[in-house]
């Protein structure tokens, strides 16, 4: 099976749903919607020229960074590869969805601001010091000493190096995000 690797720019759109299987991967899924905009030269005002929506899987550490990270309403770009999925409704009705399997997600710094916090910076302040680990504007990441929780279990992927770094909205002040494209 041939696939496409695709960059795509949108906002997520509904809030994402983490899984763990039975062999203890976990997934997160979430849908997202690409609008295409363009310049309307005649009226010199900014025309939607439609919208792309497509669900996306993010396994194992990347789901647990995205899980710590995203949020319904924020602008991310999502790479990965694209594939369609055929299927039949209920009603009998054959449908066609587009999935990516997300191998990078991050935030749309043209339509957001974002603070990174590495994997390995929580766990190199944990283990060198024994300290709580504390954010940029010194505010704890965790309670009591431990890694970060996910849903009630310490999540402290594995390596260290690129791929780590997880984006996180500012903790103390409210995202900027706007409405219009960076372009426009």
């Amino acid at each position: 099976m041939y696939e496409a690797n695709a960059a795509v720019v949108g906002t997520v759109v509904n809030h994402p749903a983490k899984r763990e299987l039975p062999n203890g991967d976990q997934v997160l899924t979430f849908r997202m919607a690409s609008n295409s905009r363009r310049l309307d030269q005649a009226t010199g005002e900014w025309v939607d020229n439609g919208t792309l929506f497509l669900t996306v899987t993010c396994w194992r550490r990347l789901a647990a960074g995205a899980e710590a990270s995203l949020r319904r309403g924020d602008p991310v770009i999502v790479y990965g590869q694209l594939r369609s999925v055929e299927y039949r409704t209920k009603d009998g009705v054959d449908r066609r969805d587009l999935e990516m399997r997300a191998s990078a997600v991050g935030p749309d710094l043209g339509r957001c601001t974002a603070q990174v916090t590495r994997w390995s910076e929580v766990r190199n302040t944990q283990d060198r010091f024994g300290a709580e680990p504390r954010g940029p504007g010194g505010e704890p990441l965790t309670s009591g000493g431990q890694a970060p929780t996910l849903g009630g279990e310490v999540q402290m992927p594995n390596g260290d190096g690129l791929g780590e770094n997880v984006a996180a909205p500012p903790a103390a002040s409210p995202r900027s995000i706007h409405p219009e494209h960076a372009d426009a």
